[in-house]
């Protein structure tokens, strides 16, 4: 494994790159809070910081990244358009940051992606393209849009900009809850994580860094115990933001600065999520709830030293006809 420090060129995001994006943030969203449940603590048997990204603009962290790779093109560039790949909450960001900077979105979902967050898409004002439900055809029909209307590429997650964006959610948590041991994001792409990454090195370096991914969708977890990234193997899990697998830039960040990437089951995911809606009253969406479902997981229990363990809510964008436990 190659020895980086976390300000080497071979990164894509440095922390004034994050701190950069704090800035452009702050004069248009304010910060989500953060919330606590003794249930929910003593199941973990610890005590839990909940970062409430489920109550962002448009539902989900998302909208950080997109915010900040919107807001830094150029007049004449970001007349084109924007353009982009995405099973729902990076859509919707995207398509309400265009539409804040009065500019044209077209967004690539698959066939398959959940009706609350393509309607949402769609209320933005984006226009939607649909694909089959594959990332070479999500890949291949977003260079189609791209080459016919000259729309700027804005990538869920392999994008430095996004990532910068996504590293606030923690600069914001530090600032609210400052004696945190550790922090537990979802992962997919790894924006969210790599961006936690970054963040808590400069902040905080004793922060333990954790992910927490869908066993069903683990190549995440398979790399950094390889220590190589491992491609997707057919993902299939009710998470469906965590179906992509890492990136380029991503995953150099990952490999290095995360401790552990915490895998869980379907029926935990499900029941993390009941429980943050029935007891903490948190409506978070299943990708959600693999971060509160990690924290529950014997492995986590038995970690010492957390005592005050921080959880990133990455979002809450249900399609509440198809709640998973009806």
């Amino acid at each position: 494994m190659t020895n980086h420090t976390l300000d080497s060129p071979t990164f894509a995001v440095v922390f004034s790159d994050i701190l950069a994006a704090r800035e452009r943030l702050r004069a248009i969203v304010p910060p989500t809070p953060i919330h606590t449940c003794s249930t929910i603590d003593a199941l973990a048997g610890r005590s839990l910081v909940f970062k409430c990204e489920h109550l962002q603009k448009v539902g989900a962290f998302k909208f950080r990244g997109a915010w900040n790779a919107v807001s830094k093109l150029s007049d004449d560039v970001a007349a084109r358009g924007v353009v982009t790949h995405s099973s729902g909450n990076h859509a919707q960001a995207l398509a309400l940051a265009a539409r804040m900077r009065n500019i044209p979105a077209y967004i690539v979902m698959p066939k398959n992606a959940p009706a609350v967050k393509r309607a949402a898409v769609v209320g933005y004002g984006a226009t939607v393209i649909d694909c089959e439900p594959t990332l070479a055809a999500r890949e291949s029909e977003c260079a189609r849009v791209q080459s016919e209307t000259g729309a700027t590429l804005i990538h869920p997650f392999d994008n430095a900009d996004v990532i910068a964006g996504q590293g606030t959610a923690l600069v914001e948590l530090l600032e609210q809850s400052s004696d945190l041991d550790a922090v537990v994001t979802p992962v997919g792409g790894g924006g969210l994580l790599s961006g936690t990454c970054i963040a808590a090195a400069h902040l905080k370096s004793n922060l333990r860094v954790f992910g927490a991914e869908p066993l069903a969708a683990d190549d995440a977890a398979r790399s950094l115990r390889s220590g190589a990234w491992q491609p997707p193997t057919s993902p299939s899990t009710i998470a469906d933001g965590l179906k992509t697998s890492l990136g380029e830039l991503t995953w150099p960040i990952i490999r290095q600065q995360v401790e552990r990437i915490i895998t869980v089951t379907e029926p935990e995911i499900v029941a993390a999520m009941r429980l943050a809606w029935e007891r903490a009253k948190l409506l978070i969406e299943p990708s959600s709830a693999v971060a509160i479902a990690a924290v529950l997981t014997p492995e986590v229990r038995d970690l010492s030293g957390l005592r005050r363990v921080g959880v990133i809510l990455s979002g809450g964008n249900v399609d509440l006809d198809r709640l998973p436990w009806m």
